[in-house]
């Protein structure tokens, strides 16, 4: 074997090993903030400083779930409404257990970006009593598996992570505490309830209590008026100012209180109770705020926050922090463009640019493979050598005191990284679509940048068929150029023509339950079904009138009970009684209710819908007349059923189909008979 001609590719491999054995230190972890509620409190102080001065902000999220069911992932044939509303079901049924914000800030010095990441614990501890008793949220053994695979640490999750109230919850706490019943957020000691409860029915004493609080209100001014500094008014002492003597208790100013019967004493001793416990609710309310601190502050400074792929990370925002999730995507949207009006995809990015779509060569858009496409000399590190054509932006990363431009990319799906990477990934596009950071001033907001601005407030509600919401109405919005060239066309569906079947016997396939359908209805009057689960299919009819003759045909065959109903060719699909159909619209109902089944015969059973068949509204009555000439058409001639037609001729069902109908079932009972007769002899 000649090894020469080997040799520049083994002297190649050689030169990279010696260069990675004697570089001069190993590359160290990536710098990270942990938080946890032992240091929320310093945390957040920090990053509103970074978020104020960032330039766009990235986030990401880890949960315990995306699916509580097989038949609520997203699917071909789902209308854009429903597609919310899975969306909607994934939110409220699942926790989040990390989230990470990462703050971006262009250093035009440095020609970098300067990035913060943080890594929140989250837990949705309950800190305070509310209506009810505690949380509860389902957990995905697929995505439970995922976090451990990659060293989730659940422990800090769970005993150190950051509780948190949403604005409605907040709001539900602070008209209790103001309540009559408000003493329950407080755990007074038992020696302090006769005088909370001590009833003020004399004007007198409603009169000496509001003197008392004004009175009380005066020494404490005049303490923190005292305190720094400020100018004291000489007063005439009066026989109030006598009874009221400041004095030091533990090195504390207090006051003496002279001349007061025991009943006055009780008055002012009840008011500055009550004083004191109020204050200790407000206290506890807004430490069991928790979390939700930093999705204000996000709000509040206005920054754009970047997300990849996030629609279902802005609906946990929606349903943990803001409030419940509504039940249309035009309510959602109306919140979440309420408290973040400017909001950028990454994946509409990648997929809406042809630069960005050539350069990614087709792979997937996943966050990892963006990150390493496109930032390889941030995710190797600075000093390592990278093969890049084409200059990287900069990213300097900046946890407490430490700076860093070198690391190792082992932590992914630590929510904090999968936000520096976003962040990252946005930036880079950034610089493919002609934004040139350096010439970015510290004044300029990226929110008003004309070339994001076609970008903004668009979300892929389902990647899988490229439906975009537009956050700014609700509406769906028509699919970027450039978006389909990683995926195929999907066929054009009509909702008016589909036929939701579920129920039927398990032994029954989609092949079979089409089979059943076009030997009734014609060989082309079903252009395809689609699996849902085991339980339950959807059969797409050539015409919106032929999806109205099948139910009406199912609903005829089975109020009958006669020899012809049992052997037409729908019999097989109707085998057992308990198959059930209807139109696209009570899919829409079953999505929506909050019930989790893992079968979707089992969910629409929950739900309550218990009819066999839901017959269209439109043209009942002639559907129904039109389905007994076809019953009919079994014993009578062929002429019979060609008098009996009342559709054009380029209806899918002909004369030939009802022939052969006829012949089937003729035949058929011909068969039965000739047993029936052999039997009996």
């Amino acid at each position: 074997m000649n090894t020469t001609r080997h040799w520049p590719k083994r002297a190649f491999i050689l030169s990279r090993a010696l260069s990675r054995a004697f570089s001069d230190t190993p590359s160290p972890t990536f710098p990270l903030k942990h938080v946890t509620r032992s240091n929320f409190d310093s945390a957040l102080v920090e990053l509103r400083s970074h978020v104020r001065a960032a330039d766009f902000v990235a986030i990401d999220m880890e949960m315990t779930g995306v699916t509580s069911a097989p038949w609520r992932e997203s699917f071909e044939f789902d209308r854009f409404d429903i597609r919310y509303l899975k969306v909607k079901d994934s939110a409220e049924k699942f926790a989040v257990l990390q989230f990470g914000v990462c703050p971006f800030r262009w250093d035009s010095l440095k020609q970098s970006f300067i990035a913060h990441p943080h890594n929140f614990f989250v837990f949705p501890r309950q800190e305070i009593p509310l209506d009810r008793t505690s949380y509860e949220f389902l957990c995905q053994t697929t995505s439970m598996d995922f976090l451990a695979k990659y060293q989730f640490d659940f422990n800090a999750c769970i005993h150190e992570g950051i509780s948190y109230l949403s604005r409605g919850q907040e709001d539900e706490a602070r008209k209790r505490l103001i309540s009559p019943k408000g003493d329950q957020l407080t755990h007074l000691s038992h020696n302090l309830r006769e005088t909370m409860d001590l009833p003020l029915v004399r004007v007198a004493d409603v009169l000496f209590t509001e003197r008392m609080k004004k009175r009380l209100g005066e020494w404490r001014d005049d303490l923190l008026q005292n305190r720094v500094g400020g100018p004291q008014e000489e007063k005439v002492p009066d026989d109030l100012n006598q009874q009221f003597r400041t004095v030091f208790f533990k090195m504390r100013p207090a006051l003496s209180l002279d001349g007061f019967t025991s009943h006055q004493l009780s008055l002012i001793r009840m008011e500055e109770v009550k004083n004191d416990h109020q204050r200790s609710a407000e206290m506890k309310i807004n430490a069991a705020v928790g979390f939700r601190h930093v999705i204000d502050l996000l709000s509040s400074e206005n920054k754009l926050i970047v997300g990849h792929n996030c629609i279902l990370d802005i609906a946990h925002v929606h349903s943990k922090f803001l409030a419940p999730l509504p039940s249309t995507a035009e309510e959602f949207v109306s919140c979440v463009n309420k408290y973040f009006p400017s909001i950028i995809d990454t994946k509409i990015l990648l997929n809406a640019d042809y630069t960005l779509q050539r350069k990614m060569k087709r792979s997937s858009t996943s966050l990892s493979s963006a990150f390493s496409l496109l930032c390889p000399e941030i995710a190797h590190g600075f000093t390592r050598n990278v093969l890049s054509y084409e200059p990287c932006v900069k990213v300097e990363v900046h946890v407490d005191e430490m700076r860093s431009s070198n690391w190792n990319s082992g932590a992914k799906h630590e929510a904090g990284y999968d936000a520096f990477m976003t962040g990252c990934v946005f930036a880079q596009a950034c610089s493919h679509l002609g934004i040139d950071f350096q010439l970015h001033s510290p004044s300029e907001n990226l929110t008003q940048n004309e070339k994001l601005q076609k970008h903004m407030n668009l979300l892929y509600l389902s990647w899988i068929n490229g439906d975009i919401i537009d956050l700014r109405t609700g509406n769906r919005s028509a699919e970027l150029s450039g978006s389909n060239m990683i995926r195929k066309p999907y066929q054009k569906i009509l909702f008016k023509n589909i036929v939701l079947l579920w129920g039927f016997p398990s032994k029954l396939k989609p092949s079979m339950i089409r089979d059943c359908i076009c030997k009734t209805l014609g060989p082309s009057s079903v252009i395809s079904t689609y699996c849902i689960d085991q339980t339950a299919v959807f059969v797409q009819f050539s015409k919106a009138e032929l999806a109205s003759d099948f139910l009406n045909l199912k609903e005829t065959l089975e109020q009958s009970n006669d020899a012809i109903s049992h052997l037409h060719p729908l019999s097989q699909l109707l085998e057992g009684g308990n198959t059930r159909a209807a139109s696209y619209e009570t899919y829409k109902e079953i999505c929506a209710s909050p019930i989790s089944k893992v079968l979707f015969a089992d969910q629409a059973e929950a739900v309550g819908i218990k009819w066999k068949t839901e017959l269209l509204p439109s043209d009942k009555e002639e559907s129904h007349d039109n389905t007994r000439s076809h019953l009919e058409s079994a014993m009578d001639s062929p002429q019979a059923v060609q008098k009996s037609k009342t559709r054009n001729t380029e209806d899918v069902v002909n004369d030939s189909s009802n022939k052969r109908f006829c012949d089937d079932i003729i035949d058929s009972f011909l068969k039965v008979e000739k047993i029936r007769r052999t039997t009996n002899l």
